[in-house]
């Protein structure tokens, strides 16, 4: 590096593109009238943005972000979701561009980045309202039976290990903040880990929604008036084992927490999500025993998650002081068995 002045256009990472430009989009790709409003909801692994319609109706458009796991996986993810919503499954159904296909492509600063749209899902969160917890879980295993007869475009990615486990760790280890004391921690916990659940007895496998942690649903009014979960944010949907799908849950908890036991607010939470989604779907024994090795597996993957998006939020997303921290962690998560 130089101390000259920088000549030209910049390269970009990562870019925000303007509430109007999406709206804009939007628009014109889809055939849904005019759109009087586009605004920013939130922008983290992908941008969301809320858009209005001049018919009253409300929309959700999502721009993928640029990820470390390879391509969006825009046309299974929307034609899992179409599968389900024509079953009359708890999901924001997805809208298909005037031209065909799943999305659009539009050209960001980085490069090009899909944009997919769906239909708006009001309510809120489930909170800690410990029924509609309950009613989550209940809601994830009606979206795991409903998926069984899925026979659109294959996933790009299979939820196994080399996914959520043995790429996340590279991830990790590559980042500036990880040294070699934490090199070596980190690969030692991931090899343990990994060979504990290799050498379980056969899992269940389902199509997952792969990001079920309480934030990812809303709870809502049914069409027969009951109170229900209805599910978003798909991205991270494929095929793979159904204890990591509930392990996510339970990582939630404990994350909170900073602890590898829950409290008895905790305790009582997990049992609600256990119970419900019994109510609608068997859990297999050696599927409940594996949950708990899947909390450690989930937290890998959200560090290589994060250690992938150093490039646009810098170093400190993963500071070595937290990092150290995880290790501990880990440790602790290493002989936990799941909570009854």
């Amino acid at each position: 590096m130089n101390g000259g002045t920088a000549t030209g256009v910049l390269p970009v990472v990562h870019s925000v593109p303007t509430a109007a430009s999406i709206g804009a989009a939007v628009e014109t790709a889809y055939a849904v009238g005019r759109v009087v409003d586009c605004h920013l909801i939130r922008r983290g692994f992908n941008d969301v943005y809320g858009v209005a319609l001049e018919d009253g109706r409300r929309l959700v458009a999502r721009l993928s972000a640029v990820r470390l796991r390879g391509p969006h996986n825009n046309a299974y993810e929307l034609a899992l979701l179409a599968h389900l919503h024509a079953q009359g499954g708890p999901v924001a159904a997805p809208r298909r561009p005037v031209a065909g296909g799943d999305c659009i492509t539009l050209r960001a600063a980085e490069g090009p980045r899909a944009l997919a749209v769906f239909e708006h899902l009001s309510g809120d969160p489930p909170g800690e309202v410990t029924a509609d917890i309950e009613r989550t879980g209940a809601g994830l295993a009606h979206l795991h039976q409903g998926a069984q007869g899925y026979a659109g475009p294959p996933s790009l990615y299979t939820l196994d290990l080399a996914h959520l486990l043995d790429r996340p760790l590279q991830w990790l280890l590559s980042t500036r903040t990880v040294d070699a004391a934490l090199h070596a921690d980190f690969t030692a916990l991931a090899g343990e880990l990994g060979a504990r659940i290799r050498a379980m007895p056969l899992l269940s496998q389902a199509h997952v929604h792969g990001d079920c942690h309480g934030g990812n649903n809303f709870m809502d009014d049914g069409p027969d008036g009951r109170r229900r979960a209805v599910f978003f944010d798909f991205d991270d949907a494929g095929p793979g084992y159904l204890a990591y799908d509930l392990a996510v849950f339970l990582w939630n908890r404990l994350l909170r927490l900073s602890s590898a036991t829950l409290d008895n607010d905790g305790t009582e939470k997990w049992q609600a999500f256990l119970r419900g989604y019994r109510s609608v779907r068997a859990l297999p024994e050696p599927d409940f025993d594996a949950i708990a090795a899947f909390v450690s597996v989930r937290h890998f993957w959200f560090m290589g998650e994060f250690a992938g998006r150093a490039p646009a939020w810098g170093t400190q997303a993963l500071p070595a002081t937290w990092l150290r921290r995880q290790v501990e962690l880990l440790r602790a998560w290493g002989p936990l068995t799941t909570p009854t």
